[in-house]
This record gives structure tokens, sequence and C-alpha cells, in this order.
């Protein structure tokens, strides 16, 4: 008696092949579940498990009346730059930067 084994064969790739398993719907919109952040001061992928990563929305202001927009910028700032104790140094350098593109766009 013969006794015959299937084996399925391995594909090369390590995705399946399922159309549903894609991370995009049908329209090309982006339906992720986790988007990593990136590091405004060093654009380093801010990883899910760091846990020294902080994001800072800053109120945008008008110039003339120095009251709130309604609009505000976020900065993220991974754990590297707060560990290094360069948090303080590197959101303030990137505010000024905001606020002086800010006026520039205004002007």
């Amino acid at each position: 008696m013969e006794v015959l084994l299937e084996t399925k064969k391995k594909s090369s790739s390590n995705f399946p092949s399922n159309p549903y398993t894609t991370m995009q719907n049908e329209n090309g919109e982006n339906v992720d579940l986790y988007i990593p952040r990136k590091c405004s001061w060093t654009n380093r992928l801010i990883r899910a498990k760091d846990h020294g990563s902080v994001q800072i929305n800053v109120a945008n202001v008008d110039p003339v009346t120095g009251l709130y927009t309604g609009e505000s910028t976020a900065f993220a700032l991974a754990g590297y730059i707060r560990d290094k104790s360069e948090g303080d140094m590197a959101f303030t350098a990137l505010v000024e930067a905001n606020d002086k593109k800010m006026l520039a766009s205004q002007e």
C-alpha cells in the first residue's frame, strides 16, 4: 500500500497574496493601525517602544493681534534627544524656525 503525501510549496514571498492583507483600502487611502512618527529634530523614526519621546502641540498666534488662530503645529522629539539633554535646545530652535516661516508666509 502506497501512501502519497502532499507537500505544500512554500512561496518565496513573506506576504500572502490575499488582496485583503494590504494596508490600503479600495480608494487607496492608508488604513494602517500604527503609523510611526518622526523626530522633528533628527528625522529619526520614533518607535512604539520609545517611552521617552514626546509630542508637543504649539499654538499658532496671529503676529498682529497676538491671538490664537485656532491652529497648532505639532513637534515630536525622540527619547534619544531628551536623553542627551538636548530636548530644550531642539524644541526652542524648532519653534523659532516655525515662527520665522509663519512670518514669511504672512508677508
